[in-house]
């Protein structure tokens, strides 16, 4: 990398670079994530259970597509691109009817979640060639879900050797594409309707 201080960088160890001179300059490059500030401190996240404009998951579908980053709609539920994902391509698969557990799903939204998910893998195939998935719902705030007042369903793709140091010992994920942009190569590559 011939871009890092000491190495043909234009910010060498000894002059003011991006920051303007805050804090001892040294040689550590810094991928800035300002965006998911929002979810640490919980921004936009429910405060109550109740459906309604207070729920992400229900004001949604009611934006524009690329707006709220949707990348196929079916009758009874939807698929999302995740605002902070954990790989480049996660999606969430979402009814649009605010219910918090599966057991509670009618027969009409099981079968558009199930098929929204795989139309969602065979999409991020086709885009990105992913070598796998994790998929699976986070059932209640005791199991990790973000928001267990509306149930979703994540995709997240995975390659191999994508989680390395950077997540590991850095605390930082790497995502190479805008969300807008990858919500428009999905929507394209999103398999018709069987």
């Amino acid at each position: 990398m011939t871009d890092l201080p000491g190495n043909g960088s234009p910010y060498e160890p000894d002059e003011v670079g991006p920051q303007q001179g805050v804090g001892d300059p040294d040689p550590f490059l810094r991928l800035w994530t300002p965006h998911r500030m929002a979810y640490i401190t919980g921004e936009n996240k429910p405060t109550s259970a109740d459906a309604g404009s207070g729920c992400p998951f229900c004001r949604i579908p009611s934006l524009p597509d690329a707006e709220a980053l949707i990348v196929q709609r079916a009758g009874a539920a939807y698929a999302v691109l995740n605002l902070y994902p954990y790989n480049p391509g996660h999606l969430m698969v979402v009814p649009y009817r605010h219910v918090a557990d599966y057991t509670e799903l009618t027969p009409d939204e099981v079968a558009d979640v199930a098929r929204l998910t795989q139309e969602a893998m065979q999409a991020v195939r086709t885009v990105s060639a992913a070598h796998g998935f994790n998929i699976g719902m986070n059932q209640g705030e005791i199991a990790g879900a973000g928001i267990a007042a509306h149930l979703h369903q994540h995709v997240v793709p995975r390659w191999g050797g994508d989680t390395n140091f950077m997540p590991v010992v850095g605390q930082t994920k790497v995502l190479p594409q805008l969300l807008a942009d990858t919500r428009s190569l999905l929507a394209k590559s999103w398999p018709a309707e069987s």
